[in-house]
């Protein structure tokens, strides 16, 4: 059983808006948590903020290594790691791994000996022949292959719904190709700046109009070929019509943009796959209204909590690169 002397190595998700530390045992499983500011509100201070946040966990069971992933590893982050080039193996992603120190700031956490890795991002040219970037997915990707096996074999296709959605195909374990579609980005700017959803305040979960989210789906299933701007001000006429209400508006725009993502990213991708499933990761309200979508195309979606995804992935770097420096010392 694992207990809190177990403490191995530090996994960290540092986004753009918040930084998420978790102390791990080697296998992966989470002893403690902390937070902080995300990457732009880190400028010119990561290694101080990081060291401020380890200190305590390293006063107690001394120098830990630690892994970070997402916007730490960007232009605006601490050290700008490298994207590596699709098809990307596993092992390219964790050879990959580059250490701050001697950027400003030192790789060995104030001097503590315990050593910081950046997890590198991935890049390819899509499905129309443009450049196309992720950060941060790359170690959920590995993780849900950790998790579920399954996902190394054969040609599989995975969604990371977020606010820039993640279609990607996988060939027997290694990234193939990807494509983005910022759809969550979308929806908060027409929901929060657009007069289609004026006076829509956000919404809580539990308030989430379940059937105006399905009617907006099939809406968007019922014209496949329309173009996506010819249905937002839906959103606003079928409230003027007294269709919809303020709560049923916003929930029929979620069902219309990830219907539209769902319904593109089929048409691209699907013919690449070997079945009739596609494996979400990515937060449990989000994942099971793609879910929802991809079950009126009759897929079977198989979900993956995203933190669980992050941390399976960092945790199988940390192993990758504990034995690389191992076989290098023995050298």
């Amino acid at each position: 059983m694992t207990s809190r002397n177990d403490a191995s190595f530090v996994a960290g998700d540092w986004g753009t808006s918040q930084l998420r530390l978790l102390l791990c045992a080697s296998d992966g499983c989470i002893l403690e948590r902390a937070a902080g500011p995300g990457a732009t509100d880190s400028s010119g201070r990561f290694a101080p903020l990081f060291h401020s946040l380890l200190a305590p966990w390293q006063q107690r069971h001394g120098p830990l290594p630690a892994l970070l992933c997402g916007m730490v590893g960007s232009s605006i982050g601490w050290l700008q790691a490298p994207y590596i080039r699709c098809p990307a193996r596993p092992e390219q992603i964790a050879g990959g791994c580059v250490s701050p120190h001697g950027v400003g700031d030192v790789g060995d956490v104030g001097g503590s000996g315990g050593s910081v890795h950046i997890v590198p991002g991935l890049s390819c040219r899509n499905r129309f022949d443009a450049p196309d970037f992720m950060r941060g997915e790359e170690t959920q990707i590995l993780g849900a292959m950790s998790i579920d096996p399954r996902l190394r074999r054969g040609r599989q296709l995975l969604c990371l719904p977020g606010t820039h959605t993640k279609w990607v195909l996988l060939a027997d374990g290694v990234v193939d190709e990807f494509l983005t579609a910022p759809t969550g980005e979308l929806f908060a700017l027409l929901r929060d700046h657009s007069v289609l959803l004026r006076e829509c305040a956000p919404l809580e979960a539990a308030a989430f109009d379940t059937a105006a989210f399905g009617n907006g789906l099939a809406q968007s299933n019922e014209f496949p070929h329309a173009q996506l701007l010819h249905r937002l001000f839906e959103c606003r006429a079928r409230r003027l019509d007294g269709e919809l209400g303020a709560a049923a508006s916003v929930a029929f725009l979620s069902g219309l943009l990830i219907g539209s993502d769902i319904g593109g990213a089929l048409r691209l991708l699907a013919g690449s796959i070997d079945t009739r499933s596609v494996h979400l990761i990515g937060a449990s309200e989000l994942t099971r209204l793609y879910a929802i979508g991809l079950a009126t195309h009759d897929y079977t979606a198989t979900c993956v909590e995203g933190v669980a995804a992050s941390v399976a992935g960092l945790a199988q770097l940390h192993r990758q690169l504990a034995r690389r420096q191992v076989a290098d010392a023995t050298r």
